[in-house]
């Protein structure tokens, strides 16, 4: 990038094996030499909806990584995350990875298959919090989401696993397909509950769901794959007993913003842990 020609700034796509899928992060892969206002700078400019920039390594697999939106920085972000772990499987063949981050330690395991590379995130210990009926009216009237398109079986909750999310469940595919919300409302509402996305999903069967990332917090409209929202939803599924403890998840996001992806959620009765995976690629 012109304005800081020193530092490489890779793009990558996450949760997608095509370029033009899945949720597309800046990746810098040495930071080191980047303060705050420049890591800053270059996610404004890219206009992604994080990129990453890893600002230490121990030289065995252990990284020290920060996530920057437009606006601000985010504690965690689970696309940047797989779109870093696939371009240092690209750089230095695949295996295991430990990422630091501001909300915890996360490892990552990146595996190949053919000519795709897939990556395996671990959850920080995940939380599922109550939603109070004020908060939850504002978020509907911001969204102009009348209460009765709720599904009554997937109750609003805000759920953590790195970062905060609103879950929103709609009772029809054509309700989350219809979206067009009030930004600097629903920007007013985030903010002062600390939530990064609003995960609203839509249940296609007992382990398959679409689901939208509004992200006007981060300066952005909508995110097209939400890896942290994806564990945050895996602990709310759980949570509220919707899923087996054993359960795997695939969550479909970003088709109807042009940008289809998959992820994969999974939940294991021994780790209360959330991994969510999936593929990614080189943009250009």
């Amino acid at each position: 990038m012109s304005r800081l020609p020193s530092t490489e700034v890779l793009r990558y796509t996450a949760f997608s094996a095509d370029p033009d899928g899945g949720n597309p992060a800046g990746v810098v892969l040495d930071a080191s030499g980047l303060d705050d206002a420049a890591m800053l700078s270059v996610a404004a400019e890219l206009g992604y909806s994080e990129s990453a920039f890893l600002t230490a390594s121990d030289g065995r697999g252990g990284h020290t990584i920060r996530y920057f939106s437009p606006k601000a920085e985010v504690p965690f972000c689970g696309h940047a995350t797989v779109a870093t772990a696939i371009a240092l499987a690209e750089r230095d063949g695949p295996g295991d990875l430990t990422f630091a981050t501001a909300a915890g330690t996360v490892p990552v395991t990146v595996t190949r298959d053919g000519d795709e590379l897939r990556a395996t995130l671990t959850s920080v210990e995940p939380q599922v919090f109550d939603i109070g009926p004020d908060d939850l009216a504002e978020a509907l009237a911001a969204l102009d989401w009348p209460a009765t398109d709720l599904d009554p079986a997937l109750p609003p909750r805000i759920a953590y696993a790195g970062a905060r999310h609103l879950v929103l469940a709609a009772a029809t595919r054509e309700r989350l397909a219809d979206l067009d919300y009030d930004f600097a409302r629903l920007e007013a509402l985030m903010h002062r509950l600390d939530l990064t996305t609003l995960q609203l999903v839509s249940r296609e069967s007992e382990s398959v769901f679409h689901v939208r990332d509004p992200f006007p917090v981060g300066g952005v409209v909508e995110d097209p794959a939400t890896g942290a929202a994806a564990a945050a939803f895996g602990a709310y599924t759980r949570e509220l007993g919707l899923v087996p403890d054993d359960a795997v998840l695939t969550l479909h996001q970003g088709a109807d913003m042009g940008r289809p992806g998959t992820l994969t959620v999974e939940l294991r009765p021994d780790d209360t842990r959330i991994r969510v995976s999936g593929t990614g690629t080189r943009i250009g």
